[in-house]
């Protein structure tokens, strides 16, 4: 069982990048509509591209580009995010 959860940190650890760098891109995106009046990324999208693997991208975008830094549940979705995904991570590698 050990050894079936350690060879599936890479796939896991990947899907944390992956949906960190779209989730990143989605904050920005919507930063950059918000600023013309365009139309927007709904908010559940972005929190739940942060919830489900994204919280790193999510939460580097809402300090990078300034987004979405007023809403405290934007704040606590990241950070539950990243403790899941960082636990989830931990159990992998620890087994």
């Amino acid at each position: 069982m050990i050894t079936f959860l350690r060879n599936h940190v890479f796939f896991y650890v990947g899907y944390l990048v992956g949906l960190s760098i779209v989730a990143f891109f989605a904050y920005a995106i919507d930063k950059n509509k918000a600023k013309r009046g365009a139309w927007r990324i709904p908010e559940k999208v972005l929190l739940a591209l942060s919830f489900i693997g994204g919280a790193a991208g999510g939460y580097l975008a809402m300090h990078t580009v300034r987004h979405k830094t007023k809403k405290w549940y934007f704040h606590a979705v990241n950070l539950v995010g990243l403790a899941w995904q960082g636990g989830f991570l931990a159990f992998l590698l620890l087994g």
